[in-house]
């Protein structure tokens, strides 16, 4: 709850004035009874009409104003709860931005985005019900207990056992739902990452014919949640009824002590009466206690959750902003590395040098570890071994938004957002004029797609890229790498959606860039590296050779395997 209570603090006026208007109702609320006392004991056995329709006013101004207080208390607690959910998700949200590769890959992508949804739903929920009835409930019960005993000493007394019993039980259900809410939650998780599994591997899925193998999958998971949240109900369910029958019985109580009293003159119709409408709301609010419990169990649960995640430390950034003066762009120094600290080398002493201005190669086999290595360039990984220096400086010790400014990447992945070919080109350069972009779009070989008839630079681009074909989504991001204008490129497999002629014609477009880049063109294609100044090849995490594409295909077995069978399969230039 301490992350409730932090954000909570900028928005102290909201949390004073809901539960303070609530009170205000509460005490209208309880003065009723002594109105009904008047009625049933004054105005109608002395046949006083007067003072019947002035009591019947007292309770409509006492019902209004309670109902304008609550009113009052509701608006405040929903602008409390809204806002600071709303602060909540942002800082959230910019702190995920700020994690590593390797921190969002122990964290995964589901629960991330249950922290983002459901849990910061529960959260605002629980504020909400909160302010409003945190307070109030406590106060009525308590309060209707001490206006029992205005009203007679001796009936007042099953009040003050009847609240300890209510206690008991309902801590008992608080105390065993707590660890049954977050098996749920946890349960949650596992089901939003295999439905966002299925939904983005979907063709796949039907390509292979595992659509019942997954449905299978899918099902024994849904059991397993809805089994756990049956238990979680039922617990629930034990709460209402409990609280009702302990209410029910010392009601009957009530009535039976009552009638002996009125009986014998010590109690009034109308004190029995009001005695019977105090301990009636007090069954009410204990039933809104019981759900407001409930719901603070799950708010206090995916407020942790949270929590967990803004507390995770951003690993720590460097106070170097610029580079070196160096002619060395990129060097590698013996360095390995391994995901998650598993101890399996996915690279193993790596070394070499990227000069400014020189087009470097990588080639290997799936899995020989291409993306992991350009992955440790913008710091995205942290090597496990060795030094990664990028214009002399290690890039552990660069400022990590600085570093990724002078470096321009082209993922494996084309990714783009809903929107227009403006809007996903401006990624690269947000003052980039129309000029500049035709520009950038002409260099990735991609003039078709803002032609006129497709409505130019706006055209309208869906959720990633739907609407467009593999190679098309290449090409764009081509174009927003070079709108950067960084001194390092790198192109991770980014030209295999591309026919080899629309390669050839990009790569050559790279080449006459005017500030000279230096460039790493990570591909399989021995097409699209052969022109490199230098060509790593690697396998299984290893250097397996380096040099010119002439110099590899007369003495690297590794290299001269990937060509032949290249050269078989006709796709070699």
């Amino acid at each position: 709850m301490h992350l409730i209570l932090r954000y909570l603090k900028n928005y102290k006026k909201e949390c004073i004035t809901a539960p303070l208007f609530k009170l205000m109702e509460v005490v209208f609320e309880l003065l009723v009874p002594y109105v009904v006392i008047r009625i049933v004991d004054e105005s109608i056995p002395s046949g006083d009409r007067g003072l019947l329709v002035r009591s019947f006013l007292l309770l409509l101004a006492l019902s209004l104003i309670g109902f304008s207080c609550t009113l009052i208390a509701q608006y405040f607690s929903a602008n409390a709860a809204a806002r600071a959910t709303g602060d909540i998700r942002k800082d959230l949200f910019s702190h995920i931005q700020s994690l590593s590769y390797s921190q969002l890959d122990r964290a995964g992508t589901a629960q991330l985005m249950n922290r983002m949804s459901v849990d910061t739903n529960s959260v605002s929920q629980g504020i909400n019900m909160g302010l409003r009835l945190l307070l109030r409930s406590p106060f009525v019960v308590f309060g209707a207990m001490v206006m029992a005993f205005t009203v007679d000493r001796k009936a007042a007394m099953l009040f003050v056992i009847m609240i300890p019993v209510l206690a008991a039980i309902v801590f008992t259900v608080i105390l065993a739902g707590r660890p049954l809410y977050t098996g749920v939650q946890k349960l949650q998780d596992r089901l939003l990452l295999l439905t966002r599994e299925n939904l983005a591997g979907v063709r796949v899925l039907r390509a292979f014919r595992r659509e019942d193998d997954e449905k299978r999958g899918f099902t024994d998971n849904s059991a397993a949640l809805k089994q756990a949240q049956l238990a979680v109900g039922r617990l629930n369910s034990v709460l209402n009824p409990a609280t009702v029958v302990v209410v029910d019985v010392f009601i009957c109580i009530l009535i039976y002590r009552g009638a002996i009293s009125v009986g014998s003159g010590s109690l009034t119709k109308g004190q029995v009466i009001a005695l019977y409408n105090y301990m009636s709301q007090i069954l009410v609010e204990l039933v809104k206690l019981a759900n407001l419990i409930v719901t603070l169990i799950k708010a206090a649960i995916a407020a942790d959750r949270i929590e967990a995640v803004m507390d995770t430390p951003v690993e720590s950034d460097g106070t170097v902003t610029e580079p070196g003066d160096t002619g060395i762009a990129v060097e590698f120094r013996n360095v390995s590395f391994s995901f998650g600290g598993s101890g399996k080398k996915v690279l193993d002493g790596i070394s070499f040098t990227l000069a400014k201005g020189e087009k470097l190669g990588i080639i290997g086999s799936m899995g020989s570890g291409k993306s992991a290595l350009i992955n440790l360039i913008p710091c995205s990984y942290e090597p496990t071994e060795g030094e990664v220096l990028f214009f002399g400086k290690d890039v552990r010790e660069w400022d990590r938004t600085a570093l990724r400014k002078l470096i321009s990447v082209v993922p494996q992945r084309s990714a783009l957002l809903s929107g227009t070919i403006r809007s996903n080109l401006l990624w690269g350069n947000e003052e980039a004029d129309d000029r500049r972009l035709a520009e950038a779009v002409a260099a990735a070989s991609a003039e078709e797609l803002i032609t006129a008839d497709r409505g130019g630079l706006d055209a309208r681009v869906e959720q990633n890229g739907r609407n467009l074909s593999g190679g098309q989504k290449q090409r764009l991001c081509i174009a927003r790498a070079l709108l950067k204008e960084a001194p390092v490129l790198i192109f991770d497999d980014s030209f295999s959606a591309l026919d080899f002629a629309t390669d050839a014609r990009i790569r050559k477009n790279i080449s006459a860039l005017p500030w000279d880049p230096a460039v790493i063109t990570v591909s399989q294609r021995i097409s699209s590296i052969k022109n490199c100044d230098r060509i790593i090849v690697l396998d299984n995490g290893t250097v397996a050779g380096m040099g010119t594409h002439d110099e590899l295909i007369a003495a690297c077995p590794v290299y001269i395997e990937i060509a032949e069978s290249q050269s078989a399969a006709g796709e070699e230039e």
